[in-house]
């Protein structure tokens, strides 16, 4: 699945795991954690498998259950 060209730059796309990666959607915020992503290892762009999406997307609308809820905080700068 790894190691294709990046599309921003000439780098190339190579497999890390991250310790939590946040994700915005339309229902709301998702935090994976100790998940593998593609990362361009020139720009540092990332890259999310279909998987990775899809367990966002089952997360963020109540379709899966989160193993657990953090607060975020919220101000105004």
């Amino acid at each position: 699945m790894y190691g294709y060209k990046c599309e921003y730059c000439e780098g190339t796309v190579q497999p890390r795991t991250v310790k939590r990666e946040a994700f915005k959607h339309r229902d709301g915020f998702v935090i994976l954690e100790d998940v593998t992503i593609g990362v361009c290892d020139n720009c540092g762009n990332r890259y999310y498998s279909a998987e990775i999406l899809h367990a966002v997307h089952a997360i963020a609308t109540g379709a899966k259950s989160p193993e657990r809820t953090e607060q975020i905080p919220v101000a105004h700068a």
